[in-house]
């Protein structure tokens, strides 16, 4: 009989409200006992960086690329202890223009150096940081300003206008602005006249010396709020105390002792995933735990896998989009290898994945193939990578499947949300039966599953599936100013996700649907969106799809991202001219693509009514820019709607005429 990696703590009971069924209460085997709590000698993540910093001084802890004359080099390095007396220095400045413990600074920018060591000095001073980004829509940097009463803010270079720019609607809150770089005379005069301060780095730094009384800390201090980037309405700023912050941090590292190996001053992390998001900024905050090395990419998505080269990071964080990608250009190169190479690798691929089946830990189960037919695709990713971490979203199962075989390192997939601090299930590394799930709980937290009768989920049936729950000591403490909102999604004590998992039989938990995301056709059928979605997006031809239906119409639509590749061998083969903009017009490709989505939602047992009636293709990928995505790549579907307003009315009447 299989391992299981989760225990019962708790029998079913009645869930509060209506009194749908709530399933039992589980924990991650390694928390059978109790869940892991901050010990009495930490108070503040500060305490994280001070200890690395007595124990590896002169260890490299903050690099970056450098560039002269528009030609990028190698990675330069600040040590654990240059990176701290810059901290303290700027800790010391913000005393000085009268930013006390309790106050709340943005940081606002991209990965870099400055952003780290901004945190790091708010955290010296029991400053709550708030991370402040643009991405989360028109006008949140002001709202998020104003709703966190900043009155001071870290900013990059080349964001300084953005923030000039609102500031006349922040000025009673924000006093001081400090460049990550230089500021020009026109900035300081335009901010002055504005009520506020702006400076250089270099000037902020010279306010401030290295005898710096620090105040004490505590660990229901505020550590930070972090603004969601949620799908509607205005951002949501989530407390995170400081005990909840270093409780995921003590997690991470518990399971990674238990399981596979914790992080030493060897490892170095690849920076890329945006600081102003929970993920990237805990495992950061994890490596400086640990005395490891953080390097910087460029922020310039084309030289990406440049940076990883020049890095050769050790601990690689994604999310499903970086490893598609990945997965797309190792995949691409094998088929276009001679076939005595692509026999062989599949040859190997299957070989090692048999063994991985059976249980042999990643590095025993094909070491040979590792060398002679693996170690090009490790390669892509500098060639030193140990761990690799997905999360944001689900990762296709083919995509896990295959880093897990060909990485030559383990891969967790996890799952968490801003108000769990991160991370809440993982999958373990070397348990090749997770893959297609996300894990168990961390060891810091409780889960359980709520049924949802409306969409026909059962918790408590033999295989329970409901809305995760979670209670524990990672998660947030409210919503800033909106107790309202609080009340509505933590219930007797258990944080409501909104998302719908289903429990598997080794103990890890799947994530199936978004309890939110449900709507009824004008025939009383419910829909569960994502759920539909997921089934068409294993169709190969599309790279997006965002499905919709209303309460007004009998039948669903859909705007399709397709697969260039894909349509233009289609094309090819098919005599049928024009670039790629031009094929997705075209009405051929779209009926093409419509009868491989019908064939693929076949397949998959989706229900007469789940099928799409008509498909617009867009050649442009769903992007930030046009807010039709959240930073972490989920659809916004109030944006998309009005995006495509007119493209939907019209895929509604072309339906219609058809169905006449």
């Amino acid at each position: 009989m299989a391992e299981v990696y989760s225990v019962k703590v708790e029998e079913a009971r009645p869930a509060s409200g209506e009194k749908p069924s709530a399933g039992p209460v589980y924990r991650c085997i390694y928390a059978k006992d109790g869940l892991l709590e901050v010990p009495p000698s930490l108070e503040s993540p500060w305490e994280f960086f001070s200890d690395s910093v007595k124990r590896n001084p002169s260890n490299p802890m903050l690099g970056r690329r450098q560039k002269t004359d528009s030609k990028v080099g190698s990675y330069v390095w600040l040590t654990y202890q240059e990176a701290y007396d810059i901290a303290i220095r700027m800790a010391s400045a913000m005393k000085s223009r009268v930013v006390n413990p309790g106050d709340r600074c943005g940081i606002y920018g991209s990965n870099c150096p400055e952003w780290i060591i901004s945190m790091e000095a708010c955290n010296s001073c029991a400053i709550t940081y708030v991370p402040l980004y643009d991405t989360l829509g028109p006008n949140a940097v002001e709202f998020i300003i104003n709703h966190a009463q900043i009155s001071i803010a870290f900013v990059q270079e080349n964001k300084i206008p953005s923030i000039l720019s609102c500031l006349e609607r922040c000025s009673s809150n924000l006093k001081t602005i400090v460049s990550f770089g230089n500021v020009s005379t026109s900035q300081k005069k335009e901010a002055e006249e504005l009520g506020a301060s702006c400076f250089s780095w270099g000037e902020f730094l010279q306010l401030g010396n290295l005898d710096c009384d620090l105040p004490s800390k505590k660990k229901t201090d505020i550590c930070t709020i972090m603004y969601t980037s949620g799908t509607t309405g205005e951002p949501k700023g989530v407390i995170i105390k400081n005990e909840a912050f270093m409780a995921e941090v003590l997690s991470i590292d518990h399971l990674l002792l238990l399981t596979d190996k914790v992080a030493n001053e060897q490892d170095v992390f690849f920076s890329f995933l945006p600081l102003a998001h929970v993920y990237d900024q805990i495992m950061e905050s994890y490596c400086i735990y640990k005395g490891s090395s953080i390097g910087f990419w460029q922020g310039d998505v084309r030289f990406l896998m440049e940076d990883i080269q020049a890095l050769k990071p050790t601990i690689f964080c994604g999310v499903p989009r970086v490893f598609d990608r990945i997965y797309a250009g190792i995949t691409s190169k094998i088929s276009s290898a001679g076939a005595l190479q692509s026999a062989l690798f599949h040859y190997a691929y299957n070989y090692k994945l048999g063994y991985l089946e059976k249980g042999l830990p990643q590095d025993k189960a094909a070491p040979l193939f590792d060398r002679i037919v693996f170690d090009k695709i490790k390669q892509a990713l500098g060639g030193r990578v140990r761990i690799l971490l997905s999360g944001a979203a689900p990762l296709p199962k083919h995509v896990e499947e295959f880093l897990r075989v060909t990485s030559g390192s383990t891969l967790c997939q996890g799952y968490g949300l801003t108000e769990s601090c991160g991370g809440c299930f993982t999958a373990i590394g070397n348990v090749f039966s997770m893959v297609g799930t996300v894990g168990v709980p961390m060891t810091t937290i409780e889960a359980r599953l709520e049924s949802v009768p409306e969409m026909g989920y059962d918790a408590l049936s033999s295989e329970p599936r409901g809305e995760i729950c979670l209670r524990g000591n990672t998660l947030f403490a409210g919503y800033h100013k909106r107790q309202d909102l609080t009340e509505e999604v933590i219930v007797d004590g258990w944080f409501h996700t909104g998302d719908i998992g289903e429990w598997q039989p080794n103990g890890s938990m799947k994530i199936i649907d978004r309890k939110k995301n449900i709507f009824k056709l004008s025939q009383g059928e419910y829909i569960a969106v994502e759920n539909i979605e997921n089934k068409y997006s294993r169709c190969p031809l599309i790279t997006s799809i965002w499905v919709y239906g209303n309460s007004f119409e009998s039948f669903l639509v859909a705007v399709i991202v397709p697969e260039r590749k894909a349509l233009e061998d289609w094309a090819v083969k098919h005599n049928v001219s024009g670039d790629f903009n031009s094929l997705c017009e075209n009405l051929k490709a779209r009926k093409y693509i419509l009868d491989e989505l019908s064939s693929t939602g076949q397949k998959h047992q989706l229900r007469g009514f789940e099928m799409l009636k008509a498909v617009y293709l867009e050649p442009i990928p769903f992007d930030m820019e046009r807010d039709l995505i959240t930073p972490t790549f989920k659809l916004k579907r109030t944006q998309l709607l009005k995006y495509y307003k007119d493209r939907i009315d019209q895929l509604y009447k072309e339906a219609k005429v058809t169905k006449n």
